[in-house]
Parts: C-alpha cells; sequence; structure tokens
C-alpha cells in the first residue's frame, strides 16, 4: 500500500541575515571589527558594539522613510560603517544596494535610478563623484555622509550626518526582516555589454551562502581567524564574507582606501591577518612588494583569490617562496557569487608540487549547494573527462532566477528551459569536478577554424620572469579571421622583455597557430571596476589605431 506523503514537522524558522547577527553578539560579542582609518590609525570595536549600532540604524532607517522592499544604497570604502549597513538595511526590511565607487557618472545615474534608490549612505572622501551627479538622480530623499569632518561643507542637497543620526535614537529595535523569501541585497554586474544588470539576493540566499563558504571544504573560516575582506563590500557583497565571519565569530579587518600592496602588507603582518581575499592583480603586486620589503607572514595561512584566473605561476610563487597557501575560487554576482573553490583532497597529497600547483591553478570543484554543467553549441551536456570543453551553467539555491526587472522576453538570452543560468564562461572538467576556465565565450579567438584561449596565453606569459601583466586579445586577420594579440607589461624597464623571448617562451606550450601574430608594450592594461583587465577597452583601442 502506498504510504501518503507526509510533510516535515521541523520549526518554521527564517533564514534571515539578523538570525546571523544575533548568533555573533551572543556568542563572539567580544571579537573584534578592525578599520584602517583615513590618517592609518586602526578603529576597534567589538561584535557587541556593532550589534548596538546596527539596532540603532534600524531606528534611523524607519525614522526616515524607508519601508520593507526599499532600496537603499551604500557608496564606501571597506570599514565597520559599511558593515553596519549591511546588517542595519536588510534588518529593516530594506535592501541593501552597493554602489561600485569604480563606475562611471552615466554608470551610476543608470544604476540608482534603475534600483529607485531611496536613500545613499556615502563616505566623505567619495561626495564629490556624487555632487557631480546629484542632479540627475530621481528618487534619492536623502545623503547621509559616512566620517564627516567637522563643519564639512557640499553640494549634495538634503544632507544628514550619520553619527548624528546614530546618537539621536535608542538601541531598541524588533527586527523587520520576518521572512526569508524577502530581498536583502541588490548588486549590479559591471557591465561589460550593455547596461549593468541588477542581481537582488534573498535573505534565504545569502544565508544558505554563508553556510555555503564556511565549510571546511570551502573558505572554511573558524573564531581564531584573522580575515580581511581586500574584494570590495561593492562587489558581489564582499563575497559573503562579511556574513561568514559573523557566523564563526572570526575576527574581521577592514583595510579601506588602503588598497596599495605596502599599506596591505602592513596591515597583515600588524594584525596578525590569518585569511585575505581579493582579486590577482592585488596579490601580484602584494607579492612583489613582500619581495622586495619581507615582512612577518607567519599568521597569514591562506589567500583567497577570485575575480579572475589567478596565474600558476604567481600561485607556485606565493607558496614556494612565501610559504603562503593560495585557494582558488570562482564564482559570479549572479551567485552570490561563490560557485567552486579549487582545494587539495586527500588523494592529492602524494602527488609532486608541481602536480599541486596544477591543480590549485583550476577554479575548483562546486561549493556544495551548488550544481555545474557543460554544454555544447547545441546544447547538448558534454561528459566530466577534462577534454570537453563548453559553456559553463549553474543552478543552485544562491544561483539568480532572474535579472532585476528584466524584461521576460530575454529571460531565455540569459537561462536555459530547465532552470540553468548560462555564466559566459567556457569551461572543461575533470572526471573528479575540478572545473577549468578556458576564457569567456566573448574572449575566445578563432583563427583559422581554430578557439584559441586568451586566458591560457596570459597565464603563460605571465609565468615568464620579464613579464608583470599581460592580456590576449582577438584582432581581425584577412587570411584566418583573427588573430591572437598580446598586450605586455615589463616586469622592470631595466630589463624589457622582447617579442622573439616571449614568441621562445610560448612555442615550448603551444602550437604555432597560438602564438600572438603581434606584442605591444605598455605600462599599465586597463581594468573594470572590480580589478579584471578590460578587454572591451582594448578591443577599442585598437579599432582606434591607439593600441600601438
Amino acid at each position: 500500500m502506498t504510504q501518503p506523503f507526509l510533510p516535515g514537522q521541523m520549526m518554521d524558522y527564517p533564514l534571515t541575515i539578523d538570525r546571523i547577527l544575533e548568533h555573533a553578539n551572543q556568542l563572539y560579542s567580544s571579537k573584534r571589527i578592525i578599520t584602517k582609518q583615513a590618517d592609518g590609525s586602526f578603529h576597534q570595536y567589538t561584535y557587541a558594539d556593532l550589534y548596538k549600532r546596527v539596532k540603532r540604524l534600524g531606528n534611523v532607517l524607519h525614522r526616515l522613510g524607508v519601508r520593507p522592499g526599499d532600496r537603499v544604497a551604500t557608496f564606501s570604502w571597506n570599514n565597520y560603517q559599511h558593515l553596519e549597513l549591511y546588517y542595519g538595511i536588510p534588518g529593516a526590511g530594506a535592501v541593501c544596494h552597493t554602489l561600485n565607487i569604480r563606475l562611471s557618472a552615466d554608470q551610476l545615474i543608470y544604476i540608482i535610478n534603475h534600483a529607485e534608490d531611496k536613500l545613499i549612505f556615502v563616505d566623505a572622501s567619495l561626495v564629490p563623484m556624487l555632487e557631480a551627479i546629484a542632479d540627475k538622480i530621481k528618487e534619492v530623499k536623502n545623503f547621509i555622509i559616512l566620517n564627516a569632518p567637522t563643519g564639512m561643507k557640499t553640494k549634495l542637497p538634503y544632507v544628514l550626518n550619520y553619527e548624528e543620526l546614530l546618537m539621536g535614537t535608542s538601541e531598541e529595535f524588533e527586527w523587520l526582516s520576518t521572512d526569508e523569501s524577502m530581498a536583502m541585497g541588490l548588486c549590479y554586474t559591471s557591465g561589460t555589454t550593455g547596461h549593468p544588470k541588477g542581481v537582488l539576493y534573498s535573505h534565504r540566499s545569502m544565508f544558505l551562502h554563508t553556510y555555503g563558504i564556511n565549510l571546511a571544504n570551502c573558505f572554511g573560516f573558524v573564531s581564531s581567524d584573522v580575515v580581511m575582506p581586500v574584494v570590495p563590500q561593492f562587489h558581489a557583497q564582499a563575497w559573503g564574507l562579511p556574513y561568514a565571519c559573523a557566523m564563526v565569530g572570526a575576527d574581521i579587518v577592514m583595510p579601506a582606501m588602503h588598497l596599495a600592496a605596502a599599506p596591505l602588507a602592513d596591515t597583515i603582518e600588524k594584525m596578525h591577518v590569518s585569511i585575505a581575499a581579493g582579486v590577482p592583480t592585488l596579490w601580484t603586486g602584494l607579492y612583489q612588494e613582500l619581495k622586495a620589503n619581507p615582512r612577518d607572514l607567519s599568521k597569514l595561512r591562506t589567500l583567497i583569490v577570485g575575480g579572475s584566473a589567478m596565474p600558476r605561476s604567481l600561485i607556485e610563487a606565493f607558496e614556494k617562496e612565501l610559504n603562503v597557501k593560495v585557494v582558488h575560487a570562482w564564482g559570479m554576482t549572479e551567485m552570490s557569487p561563490v560557485g567552486t573553490v579549487s582545494n587539495l583532497q586527500d588523494k592529492h597529497l602524494a602527488l609532486s608540487n608541481e602536480e599541486k600547483w596544477d591543480i590549485k591553478a583550476m577554479q575548483g570543484y562546486p561549493v556544495s549547494g551548488v550544481e555545474i554543467r557543460i554544454v555544447d553549441e547545441e546544447g547538448l551536456i558534454l561528459p566530466w573527462d577534462g577534454k570537453s570543453v563548453g559553456e559553463l551553467q549553474v543552478r543552485g539555491p544562491w544561483v539568480v532566477k532572474r535579472y532585476f526587472k528584466q524584461d521576460p522576453d530575454t529571460v531565455a538570452d540569459n537561462f536555459t528551459k530547465d532552470g540553468w543560468f548560462k555564466t559566459g564562461d567556457v569551461a572543461s572538467v575533470s572526471s573528479d569536478g575540478y572545473m577549468k576556465i578556458t576564457d569567456r565565450t566573448k574572449d575566445l579567438i578563432k583563427s583559422g577554424g581554430e578557439w584559441i584561449s586568451s586566458v591560457e596565453l596570459e597565464n603563460s606569459l605571465v609565468a615568464h620572469p620579464k613579464v608583470r601583466e599581460a592580456a590576449v586579445i582577438a584582432v581581425p586577420d584577412e587570411k584566418w579571421g583573427e588573430r591572437p594579440l598580446a598586450i605586455v607589461i615589463h616586469a622592470s624597464p631595466d630589463h624589457p622583455a622582447d617579442r622573439v623571448e616571449l614568441m621562445d617562451h610560448l612555442a615550448k606550450k603551444f602550437a604555432k597557430i597560438w602564438l600572438p601574430g603581434k606584442f605591444v608594450f605598455v605600462t599599465e592594461i586597463p581594468k573594470t571596476s572590480v580589478g579584471k583587465i578590460d578587454k572591451k577597452v582594448l578591443r577599442q583601442r585598437y579599432k582606434e589605431g591607439t593600441l600601438v
């Protein structure tokens, strides 16, 4: 006889972000949150202090007319006030919209108006950027200044002082985040094609993402860690690290605007940072600084790397020369953002260091809660054999279902009929589930009918001792359709690389058709707002004839 379906008899407990803060306040109230100030000094307070100020912030938001579902924007560095907004805005039932401080004026205007932000919390050092566009912002009712110096003057209308607002209100506040399906965060993609797209996170999705990245086989934070998110808080919620730290009681170190290699190295040493997270360009500079001016890195156990592929040679350099473990991760704004991580498993321990670094250079296996697959141009699912290459698609409880305010007619451009998100990345997956990004679909080079990976060429170029940074783009060619063009920054102007030695270096690994037809040597390579190489700018410069 068929048994009737029995619903689960579990307690109805909404997975809302305020639960993380309540947990941190109860168990880890004395743990520290440290921010490097504009003058180089350090501000320190505890999770208990954070909790009280977030409660005050909830009252402030309600008094300013913020209601559940309203979008409230932040425009700030990584600091303790920004962390308060991470909890206070969702706790008030509203949506924390982190604005990217590196976007152009036109992009900021578009995003603020598209999100219909009601308030903007802005750091005093960044006020001039909003002053320039304030007359083009439609819905904003107030600008609240963080870190405002005494007597500060501004052209912004309807200005309020953050600290004065907090001082004038109560620490008693009842959370308004009552349903885990409520939206809690809004991030926009970097807009590599067309307008940036909004990704709306729910309390449930961010809570589950926090569980996922805290797994031992992902980032595995513990209460004894001192974590420094160098990845900006405006970049996909700082990869969820501020929530992950609070969940386990790890100390947090916020670098604010001090993002150059030397001050980062100083902070890591002085604050005994055990885990730091950021994009590869940051770690390239940090490696060079540490080689030139060594610091005590005895407490630094892990560098988490994401945002773009970290060259294998740099992973090897950190681990072999500086004894710092590197963990490669991959994700997207659309994934909250972490999707895969490349930790070694016990079966890898007997491998040589060279073989281990080959694995660490991959983007890794999916975090529990994320599913991945690769498909060909016809949509057929390809095998996990380490050889087949196709578009990477993902799904899971913290993967976006559709973009914010997306036209229903365009959903099929980004999502499959069976519910998978099309990442636009081209990848292979090994038989044991380790994913390797080959390229972005738009960055692949098709030469003479053969696909060439710009990423693989870039990683190989950066491995040359005379190369600091490299980018490879496709340029038109009458005979082959497209050919790779390499853009290179010398590691040292006193010992420049030349085309012949770089060609010889690449020829050891790649077939002749892969070798770039031309090398351009530059002093700077343009980056996107989140630190990735901006190939659309490079392609435009080539088209205009200025990339010479």
